[in-house]
């Protein structure tokens, strides 16, 4: 992959850190999807998540170190007030349902409600899991895609943690995005800038020249006065010259 190192899930040093949140029903495969893409491990007989639990993948795009703090949560209705602390607070969501369980993605409606509610900016994908059960599927991809695009959702995947389907894909594209949304929001903070700073050396520009031309007007003025008084002087001037010679005659 071009550009693109994954990297220790214990490494360091970092960049730019990010929150994730995985939501969804519970009985989907959260947690086996979650250790799949992140440390590479499937079990089986994979227990239920109570409450939550943190994952963490690192990933280097660009040369910019992008941690991704990972929260699994449970899909058990004791814990919905705690998911939503979570969803608050992260960059970009992931929404699971299960292939071969209606009722699963029937309920995306009521998360994506949820997760709206406490943050509409969220960058949300959509992820199809256990697709390795394709005998038993009762929701079509065709379903799952519709759904992206009808509540214009960021993207849509089909996975499956058994079979390793797609599954890393998710964190990787997940990274990707937000590692663009970030780039995007620098440069237009960056333009920002750059417009601010245009209009302020503008109206710099404009205050010393109307400085200048006010100074001149004001220079024109002075010299329209001095011209004036000098006028005025000299034929003062010429009329006390004329008054003495009169006088030296007249002696």
């Amino acid at each position: 992959m071009d550009g693109i190192e994954l990297l220790p899930d214990d490494y360091q040093k970092y960049d730019l850190p990010f929150k994730i949140v995985i939501i969804g029903d519970s009985g989907t495969g959260k947690s086996c999807f979650s250790s799949k893409g992140i440390k590479n491990i499937f079990e089986e007989a994979y227990s239920a998540t109570v409450g939550f639990e943190c994952f963490t993948f690192n990933i280097r795009i660009n040369e910019k170190v992008i941690k991704l703090q990972i929260w699994d949560t449970c899909g058990q209705d004791i814990y919905r007030s705690l998911i939503t602390n979570f969803e608050r607070n992260s960059s970009l969501a992931i929404i699971v349902y299960s292939i071969d369980g209606k009722s699963s993605f029937k309920h995306i409606e009521y998360w994506l409600t949820e997760l709206k509610s406490q943050n509409p900016d969220i960058k949300i994908f959509l992820v199809g899991n256990k697709s390795d059960l394709e005998e038993y599927r009762k929701v079509s991809k065709d379903e799952g895609e519709n759904f992206v695009k009808e509540n214009k959702l960021d993207i849509f995947f089909e996975t499956s943690a058994k079979s390793d389907y797609n599954v890393q894909k998710v964190f990787i594209k997940s990274a990707k995005l937000l590692y663009s949304q970030y780039i995007e929001s620098q440069n237009e903070i960056k333009k920002k800038e750059e417009k601010e700073e245009k209009e302020e050396k503008e109206e710099k520009e404009e205050k010393e020249e109307k400085e200048e031309e006010d100074s001149e007007e004001k220079e024109d003025e002075e010299n329209d006065l001095n011209i004036e008084e000098y006028k005025k002087g000299k034929c003062s001037l010429n009329e006390h010259k004329e008054n003495d010679a009169i006088n030296f005659c007249r002696e």
